[in-house]
């Protein structure tokens, strides 16, 4: 995790269901999340922040934890082999990121969300309006 922690984040922490997987991410206390449409992301009704990889750290379970891939195989989403909860995962469009459940995170740390919609169903078309290539950028 960044040792350069800029004054404007805290430090959330957050887990699967079964506690097996922990992790502590360096977030705004009030979170920009996307709402994204996508198959995967409907089916899962995910919901998530995206950070820079050096602003996520994953405490424990790495060994419990398995990876789904499917069309390009760019997405890594990575789940809880034991209680099969989803907390974080490294998208398409921020491969150099993460991408955190909100649902996931331990609310004590949270001031509030903003949200906003993503057409994953249009991916190419909604990433041309808006590219959010740089929520994974430091």
């Amino acid at each position: 995790m960044s040792s350069e922690a800029d004054s404007s984040l805290v430090r959330h922490q957050g887990g699967c269901h079964c506690g097996a997987v922990r992790f502590e991410v360096l977030a705004p206390s009030v979170l920009e999340v996307m709402d994204c449409n996508c198959s995967v992301c409907t089916k899962k009704q995910s919901r998530h922040v995206i950070v820079p990889e050096a602003r996520f750290k994953l405490l424990k379970g790495e060994d419990s934890l398995t990876v789904y891939t499917f069309g390009f195989g760019v997405a890594k989403h990575t789940f809880c082999k034991i209680c099969g909860v989803q907390s974080f995962y490294s998208p398409r469009s921020n491969p150099d990121g993460r991408a955190v459940a909100i649902n996931c995170i331990d609310s004590d740390t949270i001031e509030g969300i903003n949200i906003h919609m993503f057409d994953g169903q249009n991916w190419e078309e909604a990433m041309m309006k808006e590219d959010i290539s740089h929520m994974s950028k430091m």
